[in-house]
């Protein structure tokens, strides 16, 4: 169980980090440097902000959730067990 959830650990963090190199920052950052039109052809609408926005705040949140679980499965209980969430 340990397993799945570090691996779905993995998959949330390439996730997140791609979701966040393809905004469009406000300062005028890299994406800006090299024409800014990532998001918008990637997705096709105008609005593809605010889904990228929202998403960036999904992945973070389940991103914080699972590393949780995964400390609360890793951390031994103190009858010497596997962990707090195993069985």
């Amino acid at each position: 169980m340990l397993t799945l959830v570090t691996v779905l650990i993995a998959i949330n963090s390439v996730l997140l980090v791609l979701v966040v190199l393809i905004q469009n920052p406000k300062g005028g950052g890299i994406d800006s440097t090299y024409g800014g039109f990532g998001a918008t052809q990637m997705l096709g609408a105008s609005r593809s902000t605010d889904f990228i926005e929202k998403l960036t705040w999904y992945l973070a949140a389940s991103l914080f959730i699972l590393c949780i679980v995964a400390a609360l499965m890793a951390t031994p209980d103190v009858g010497g067990g596997e962990g707090l969430l195993s069985e």
